[in-house]
């Protein structure tokens, strides 16, 4: 495993970085396409605010709602409106959602196509399990969206009615970005070809490390180990929870397991090499603002 990780060099691992940082210009266009209303000249913003989120879930304690809260905060502190940026969020969201479905259903297909006896057998609860829970999680959120608002407003009108006006503007605008269809189709197929793009990162990792493995096959153990990450969003960078998915999905498509884990290692790797900067510029630009505040 070590010898495994060891194999792509600096320069490897310089190239898959900079890979990566590319996918961020997918995912923030498809932020920036869930905001109707924003200049494309603001994409830069957008890549921004995804890469600091991105960087807050994977390395601090504060699971994917921290990323959340901070990736809003610096849209809303660069002068994108409050009900723009949460109405944004969660149409971003509902379509990264239902992109990342589409994309686990297709590495069903193929295991479903390549996997035949007990080694199925033995993959299938967790894989239908974790589709299911997806799927479920998935439609919490697409109906919730405005029955939850909707609560929340008529319990803000009853116990704090300035409140209750900045929810309405979010419904309002949610109402306004879901109407913009064009813009919402745009957004689910920035976000599905940035799953795609995620995953063929790990083809391109393996190809470092000396592995010629099918193309396919690398994109179907990426959607379904993405999807064992969406299950366990609650724990910061779904430590413990990918590393096991890949032991265990890895093997029954022909990747050994320790090649398998040292692609998650080098995968964590890259989150740290991109995250942290990201982090400490974030931090410097929240100094400079209480500064100039104060």
């Amino acid at each position: 495993m070590i010898e495994a990780a060891r194999g792509i060099g600096w320069t490897g691992a310089i190239l898959y970085w900079l890979y990566s940082l590319g996918v961020f210009v997918l995912l923030g266009g498809a932020w920036l396409t869930a905001a109707p209303g924003e200049a494309p000249s603001r994409i830069g913003l957008f890549i921004w605010a995804r890469l600091v989120r991105e960087g807050v879930a994977d390395l601090l304690p504060f699971s994917q709602i921290g990323g959340l809260v901070v990736g809003t905060r610096t849209l809303a502190a660069h002068g994108v409106p409050r009900p723009r940026v949460y109405a944004s969020m969660i149409a971003d969201m509902t379509t990264e959602m239902a992109s990342q479905l589409l994309f686990t259903l297709f590495g069903l297909a193929t295991m479903a196509s390549l996997l035949l006896g007990v080694h199925g057998a033995a993959l299938r609860p967790v894989v239908f399990g974790g589709t299911a829970a997806l799927i479920g999680i998935m439609a919490l959120v697409v109906l919730g969206q405005r029955p939850m608002l909707a609560l929340a407003t008529r319990l803000a009108h009853r116990m704090l009615p300035a409140t209750a006006l900045a929810i309405d503007a979010v419904d309002a605008e949610l109402g306004r970005t879901y109407g913009q269809r064009g813009h919402i189709a745009l957004s689910f197929l920035f976000n599905l070809a940035g799953w795609i793009a995620s995953a063929a990162g790990a083809w391109i990792l393996l190809r470092l490390m000396g592995v010629n493995f099918p193309f396919l096959w690398v994109l179907a153990i990426e959607s379904l180990i993405f999807t064992v990450r969406s299950v366990a969003f609650a724990v910061p960078g779904a430590i413990g929870f990918q590393e096991a998915a890949y032991v265990l999905v890895g093997p029954m498509f022909g990747l050994p397991s320790e090649t398998a884990l040292a692609l998650s290692i080098l995968k964590r790797a890259r989150d740290v090499a991109i995250g942290l900067p990201a982090l400490v510029a974030w931090q410097a630009l929240e100094a400079r603002t209480v500064l100039a505040r104060g």
